[in-house]
């Protein structure tokens, strides 16, 4: 989407299409593109980074664990994603969310608490939320740090 990293996590191992409806958890390796709707938990599993990627369509409605998050859809939930997360102009965020790195196209909401997390061990770590600048509260898509 807007992904300024060249080394951009666009691997998808598993994609659930359009028409699917799934209740129950679900829990991934590496790439997972959803373009349905899940009742119930998402997360990444085992050591490999993993990404989890949203279509306008898609929906979420549980915790979500993973490194990577590239959102255009809506999440109600809980959101840890320790790396980066990208929220697209039609992203909806219904509960809290720790990020690593966060970028926001104009549009995107966020109803809930956002916390900086340290990056994983090995990698460049990011300032803890109590040291962060207070986000700017004129900008969408945008709420103070706790």
């Amino acid at each position: 989407m807007f992904n300024r990293d060249p080394k951009a996590q666009t691997r998808v191992d598993i994609l659930i299409g359009r028409t699917a409806r799934i209740r129950g958890d679900v829990d991934f390796e590496g790439g997972l593109h959803l373009e349905g709707h899940i009742r119930g938990n998402v997360r990444a599993y085992g050591k490999r980074e993993s990404t989890l990627s949203l279509g306008e369509e898609a929906r979420i409605e549980g915790e979500v664990e993973t490194t990577h998050l590239m959102l255009n859809g809506v999440i109600q939930g809980d959101i840890r994603a320790p790396g980066r997360v990208v929220l697209g102009p039609r992203a909806r965020v219904l509960g809290n969310l720790q990020y690593g790195v966060i970028e926001s196209a104009s549009g995107a909401e966020i109803t809930g608490t956002l916390v900086q997390v340290a990056a994983k061990a090995g990698a460049a770590a990011a300032p803890p939320a109590a040291s962060s600048a207070p986000a700017d509260p004129a900008a969408p898509g945008t709420a103070p740090a706790p």
